[in-house]
């Protein structure tokens, strides 16, 4: 049984030179599964985010999400069904409105995604801070206050909020310093758990990634070049793209054979 399945994606961009960011991208993640997408600068990781959360059209290819085809869906079929995959970004700050607060952000989710009323909305949202860790106080907070780390918990709190099955983290954790990283990587195996929440889990540092996917898929070029178990992949990496980026990593590059 699989929650998202992408077949054959394809993604271009027209310009001077033209750029092939996807090519012929297939995968699939299970309910309650974290996808790693691991792949250099530029491969197309984020490109393939955008398109899998409508952000960008596909070329090419198709996608089924909790049985529906996710790439046919416009207007409001698609405002209705986007509660259900959400997207956290490398950059909160970028993904907010400059003089949001915190209660802000995750009100106004709620008011988009929610039947509830104001005052059941506002309950919501300190439910949904506590959640993620913030106390009540940070309602009212700017998030332009706020460290990265906070910022971060608000934007995975906004998430959440719409009760989706799927979250595209997009290097969602590269900009923490480490403790702040590892917190935040604790919260998100924490509400998997409990919420039975999909992740991919998009980044570039393979030590990372490991330490929350269950699978890895290696990108490179715009196309998966291998995917396998996340520890399988450690012990026995099969292309030398998977390869590079473990020896790019010394607490963990000993485990090639």
């Amino acid at each position: 049984m699989t929650l998202l399945t992408v077949n054959g994606l394809t993604k271009s961009y027209t310009g001077a030179r033209g750029v092939l960011a996807l090519s012929d991208v297939s995968l699939a993640i299970a309910p309650g599964e974290t996808l790693g997408l691991i792949g250099p600068s530029g491969c197309g990781k984020s490109t393939l985010a955008r398109v899998l959360a409508r952000l960008v059209p596909a070329d090419q290819g198709s996608v089924t999400f909790d049985g529906q085809d996710w790439l046919t869906l416009h207007g409001g079929a698609l405002r209705r069904a986007r509660g259900r995959l959400q997207m956290v970004f490398q950059d909160p700050a970028a993904a907010f409105h400059p003089r949001a607060t915190a209660g802000g952000a995750i009100t106004e989710a709620l008011r988009l995604q929610s039947p509830l009323a104001a005052p059941a909305r506002r309950l919501r949202m300190a439910e949904l801070l506590a959640q993620v860790g913030l106390d009540a106080d940070f309602a009212h907070r700017p998030l332009r206050d706020l460290s990265g780390g906070q910022r971060q918990r608000v934007a995975i709190a906004r998430a959440i909020a719409t009760g989706p099955k799927l979250i595209i983290l997009d290097e969602a954790v590269s900009a923490l310093d480490a403790g702040v990283r590892g917190q935040v990587l604790d919260l998100l195996v924490d509400l998997q758990k409990r919420l039975g929440l999909s992740y991919l889990f998009i980044g570039h540092d393979i030590a990372v990634v490991r330490a929350i996917s269950h699978r890895i898929a290696v990108m490179e070029a715009g196309r998966i070049v291998e995917e396998a178990d996340a520890e399988a992949l450690l012990r026995a990496p099969q292309s030398d793209m998977a390869r590079r980026l473990i020896a790019a990593v010394p607490s963990i590059k000993g485990t090639i054979p």
